[in-house]
């Protein structure tokens, strides 16, 4: 990988880490764990600049600094983190994100217009540090000081010595100390010079201290490593548990570079073992034949009764679960999606040339080539499933960019709002994840603005004064369903209707179910920035909502109840690119059903002009393609219905011949065909011929079928 290649995987990586960072910091509140969430925060502004003094980029690295130094003030305990300072972080988040966007223009220095935004936000976060002294590391004291030396060992015993580029890092051994002391009480600790070099060869910016530290907790040994995980990679760091056998002092005695007689008086001194003790174990150390085979550690941890052997048992699984994970993620790797783009699309090319080949065969019905396309189809269908999976991607990182939207706006608004998300795992194409934010976006903010009632309006309504948007995400029917509900007042019918009528949108004769009535704030007449009602506003944009989703292949509708809040559905296909259709005909036009909204296919004698039948004693609306597309010609005498589904609404589709499953790779229509209704793109046939595939949501607009009412969400 050279340079820039690394450079733009940094830039990935640091906007991940943003991510995640900026995530931590809006659910701050309803983490179970806020000290691990904090660490979170705090890992990822260390990782940040960490990798930025590799690329030499000072900017980043000096104001990351003091980020993690605020943040590492408040892991010890002396600053509490409060609203203004997440408020503060955030900010701190998008200026890093607009260096990134900088970093990533070709732009490698500090912007000077950019460079006060900076300087002001650092004088912020010091002036935040200030807000309270941090707790005194325990002093280095004499063992009598503490307490008489106990040979017992009821202490834990800790030996650091610090790697020579610490400092270098941004790290500082003393905040360690300081945080470690959270845990519990340092009963003793000896600083080591011993690496100090004369002081003419001495670098300033190295450091050489160990520490020997004795350590009063009752914290478990993960939680205690876990203080020097940012430092363990580079530093020597050991832990000897309480009631540890005196074997284990004289291994660190061994491995350490101080003198074993120095280093003994120290463990001493800091009451880990008796004098005593460690002589005995000495001597019988320097008894010890050389040549004797090394017993594994499980095994010597086991003999000497230290742990039980299901202890050791459990390390060595998780051991070799944390081996297998890594070696797992060594194997992902990032892919440019341009090139994913052009797999897909190689990939509908060799479908359609798969359904060639499968309709040769079928024609000259040579049993060996039938044999082959049979086979071909297979790995074709293994092919297409495949590649469609590597551009399925989760919703819930779309659903993220909301936790900050909603922070935002409700400070902005003076109300006070959350966002509970559920159904971050489902999957669908990136191209419809890239498409539909927008939408989405223009959804949460209205019922922010226009749903949630402010909080005393709320409060004598007998509401939670703290409003609640929900998103929700779930598969059904081959499709996505996205829902975004707000618990606020609800949408008036009434006034939606008086003034569809008042605009003309609307005769005033005609009686509207409520679904219909809620169906007018997205046309286009409602896109009006006067404010005579709490609806007022609620209308403004959501055409272009619609619009843009329907450009999708998907549909929008809503429910509400006056009072009680409001649900958006959105309902959008898996992928833009493949799907399994079925092919029908009506005289010598083809077209194709998407699979997963079809029911059931029947044959059927229908009354010409007939816009219902019954089936199996319940009304079921049709829709003749050869009425809807003005296609000539007389209708068969005896036609076939294909029953479909989409969402709560089912119909029949008139059709002259079925003619089965079929491999639908999707082509767009030219811009010329933009406003064709009911037809969302085309396919290429084995024959060379093109078929129509049908919008079925569009094609339920006009059908008086059985629609149940919109459910609200809970």
């Amino acid at each position: 990988m050279n340079l820039d290649d690394a450079l733009q995987t940094f830039i990935a990586e640091s906007r991940e880490l943003l991510e995640d960072m900026e995530s931590a910091l809006l659910n701050i509140d309803l983490a179970g764990d806020q000290g691990e969430a904090i660490n979170a925060i705090f890992r990822a502004a260390h990782t940040i600049k960490g990798s930025a003094g590799l690329f030499g980029l000072d900017h980043i690295v000096a104001f990351t600094h003091v980020v993690e130094s605020l943040l590492d003030k408040v892991r010890d305990g002396s600053v509490t983190l409060n609203d203004e300072m997440v408020v503060l972080l955030l900010s701190c988040c998008d200026y890093l994100g607009g260096m990134m966007d900088a970093l990533a223009a070709g732009r490698h220095e500090q912007d000077a217009d950019t460079a006060p935004e900076g300087v002001m936000l650092q004088e912020q976060l010091r002036r935040h540090m200030g807000g309270g002294a941090p707790p005194a590391v325990a002093p280095s004291a004499p063992a009598g000081a503490a307490g008489q030396p106990r040979g017992d060992s009821d202490y834990w015993h800790i030996s650091l010595r610090f790697g020579r580029e610490v400092l270098q890092n941004g790290m500082d051994p003393i905040a360690f100390l300081r945080y470690l002391g959270k845990l519990g009480r340092i009963a003793a600790i000896v600083t080591l010079p011993d690496a100090l070099p004369p002081a003419d060869e001495m670098d300033a910016e190295l450091c050489y201290l160990g520490f020997e530290i004795s350590f009063d907790s009752t914290a478990d040994r993960e939680a205690i490593a876990g203080v020097f995980e940012f430092v363990q990679d580079d530093c020597d760091i050991r832990i000897i548990p309480p009631a540890g056998k005196v074997s284990e002092y004289v291994d660190l005695i061994r491995a350490l570079p101080e003198r074993a007689a120095r280093l003994g008086e120290i463990l001493v001194h800091c009451g880990s073992v008796t004098a005593y003790e460690l002589e005995q174990a000495l001597r019988q150390q320097a008894g010890k034949q050389e040549d004797a085979p090394q017993q594994p550690l499980g095994s010597i941890l086991v003999g000497a009764g230290n742990v039980p052997p299901v202890v050791v048992e459990a390390a060595l699984a998780k051991q070799k679960q944390v081996s297998e994970q890594k070696a797992q993620e060594g194997r992902s790797i990032r892919v440019d999606s341009d090139k994913l783009d052009r797999l897909i699309d190689l990939v509908g090319e060799l479908i359609i040339a798969g359904a060639r080949a499968n309709m040769i065969g079928q024609r000259t019905q040579n049993a060996e080539l039938l044999e082959c396309t049979s086979t071909l189809t297979g790995l074709v269908e293994g092919v297409r499933d495949a590649a469609l999976d590597l551009r399925m991607v989760k919703i819930g990182a779309t659903f993220s960019r909301f936790q900050r939207v909603v922070h935002d706006v409700a400070r902005e608004l003076g109300k006070d709002i959350g966002l509970a998300v559920d159904g971050e795992d489902a999957e669908l194409d990136k191209t419809v994840v890239e498409k539909i934010g927008d939408p989405l976006m223009h959804l949460v903010r209205n019922a922010m603005d226009h749903g949630i009632e402010p909080a005393e309006v709320r409060v004598a309504a007998g509401k939670p004064a703290r409003g609640m948007i929900r998103l929700n995400a779930f598969h059904e029917s081959g499709s996505i369903v996205i829902e975004v509900s707000d618990d606020g007042g609800g949408l008036r019918k009434e006034k939606i209707l008086a003034k569809a009528i008042e605009r003309g949108l609307v005769d005033p004769e005609r009686k509207l179910a409520d679904s219909e009535i809620y169906q007018l704030i997205f046309e286009a007449g409602f896109s009006t920035a006067e404010k005579i009602t709490n609806l007022s506003g609620r209308g403004v944009g959501m055409d272009v909502v619609k619009r843009n989703i329907q450009a999708l292949r998907g549909s929008v509708d809503i429910g509400s109840r006056e009072g009680q809040g409001t649900t958006v559905t959105v309902r959008l296909p898996l992928t833009l690119a493949i799907i399994d259709g079925f092919l029908v005909q009506v005289a010598a036009s083809m077209f194709v059903i998407p699979l997963d909204m079809i029911e059931e296919c029947i044959e059927y004698a229908t009354e010409p002009g007939q816009d219902y039948t019954n089936l199996r004693g319940q009304v079921l609306p049709l829709v003749r393609l050869r009425a809807q597309f003005r296609i000539g010609g007389a209708a068969a005498r005896r036609e076939s219905i294909v029953v479909i589904r989409f969402g709560n609404q089912r119909a029949g589709l008139v059709v002259d011949t079925l003619l089965g499953e079929f491999q639908t790779v999707i082509k767009p229509l030219s811009p010329m065909f933009s406003e064709v209704k009911c037809i969302s793109g085309s396919t290429i046939l084995g024959s060379g011929e093109v078929a129509l595939i049908l919008d079925v949501a569009a094609l339920m607009q006009g059908v008086g079928g059985t629609r149940a009412a919109p459910v609200l969400a809970a």
